[in-house]
């Protein structure tokens, strides 16, 4: 085999680079499992670790899995029923990082709480999945503030209009005080 010059020095000098021997490597290293944070005995836990807290539990209670975790405020979620009679369980919400992504969360979460056709028509399934977001952060000590409570009535007041364009006659009674500002 012929030796060609790789740089312009070994072209001037006319020989070849002495021959080094490449760097030893150590061992292969194992990536490290990712650690849950931390806290000391005594201490609070952070509101992300609660979140973190929540999150595992509901995926374990209700059997949920998340498919996406959204960058937007906006949530869904579905069921996959297969021929073997087993079903999936899906949503993509927000990750909680504050109150609304949470109530956000729970909401979605609560439509496979309370079931899926359970309530007819749709929009009074979203008021029971709602109500019961609200009452799961009340319950495990997580702020309702009036940002949440907005995006309730904004959401709810959504569907109302959306099932009235679809031809919905009678407003549930649950439904009424966000129908007031519609015609």
């Amino acid at each position: 085999m012929s030796w060609f010059p790789k740089t312009l020095w070994d072209l001037l000098t006319g020989r070849p680079p002495p021959e080094v021997p490449p760097p030893e490597k150590g061992p292969a290293r194992k990536p490290r499992p990712a650690k849950a944070p931390q806290t000391l005995p005594g201490a609070r836990p952070t509101m992300q670790q609660k979140y973190t807290t929540l999150i595992a539990e509901m995926k374990a209670t209700y059997g949920v899995r998340i498919r996406k975790w959204r960058s937007s405020t906006s949530g869904c979620a579905w069921e996959v029923h297969y021929h073997d009679g087993s079903t999936t369980r899906l949503i993509e919400s927000p990750r909680p990082r504050g109150p609304v992504s949470c109530a956000i969360f729970l909401h979605e979460i609560g439509h496979h709480a309370i079931g899926f056709g359970r309530y007819r028509p749709r929009c009074l399934e979203e008021y029971h999945a709602w109500r019961w977001a609200i009452q799961t952060m009340h319950q495990r000590g997580f702020k309702v503030t009036p940002a949440v409570e907005r995006r309730m009535a904004e959401s709810l007041r959504y569907a109302l209009a959306k099932a009235r364009r679809r031809g919905l006659r009678a407003v549930p009674p649950e439904l009424l005080p966000y129908a007031a500002d519609q015609p």
